[in-house]
């Protein structure tokens, strides 16, 4: 055996060998790992754009939970003012009702007052005609003096 024919053969077969696998195993895993790091890549990337877009939502979360307290602040100001002015109309219908009450026993105090007047001039009246009896000795006839003894309740 030849040192030298040994070295060329191996160095052929080594040739052959580096061919082959440039030819037939580096292509396909090349492109596996190009594969790999652009999906890799493309995680990232979707990665970076959930973490954006879930600021984005947390900006608008707050901006809706802001909106959110303003409008109930308003709801609840607008409550307070209904019921303000529920109270302050109950409030004045009360007083009115009072008033027409008040009004309404007020006259019919007048009423009865006047019924009273009307009963305490009738009995003084008879007791003025008892007393004129009385005094004159004689009975007077109610009837035949009935424009009188008018005249006289109504003095009274």
């Amino acid at each position: 055996m030849n040192i030298n024919l040994t070295l060329f053969a191996q160095a052929l077969m080594f040739a052959a060998f580096i061919w082959v696998i440039a030819t037939q195993i580096w292509p396909p895993l090349s492109n596996a790992i190009e594969e790999r790091q652009k999906k890799i890549a493309d995680g990232l990337a979707a990665a970076d754009r959930a973490k954006q877009e879930l600021a984005d939502a947390d900006a608008r979360v707050a901006d809706e939970i802001r909106k959110a307290r303003v409008d109930a602040g308003q709801i609840t100001d607008k409550a307070h003012q209904q019921a303000t002015q529920i109270v302050d109309k109950a409030k004045h219908d009360a007083l009115a009702e009072a008033a027409r009450q008040r009004a309404a026993a007020e006259a019919e105090i007048a009423n009865l007052s006047s019924k009273a007047k009307e009963v305490l001039r009738t009995q003084v009246a008879a007791l003025a005609v008892r007393g004129a009896e009385k005094v004159l000795g004689r009975e007077i006839d109610a009837a035949r003096h009935r424009e009188l003894l008018d005249q006289i309740a109504a003095e009274i």
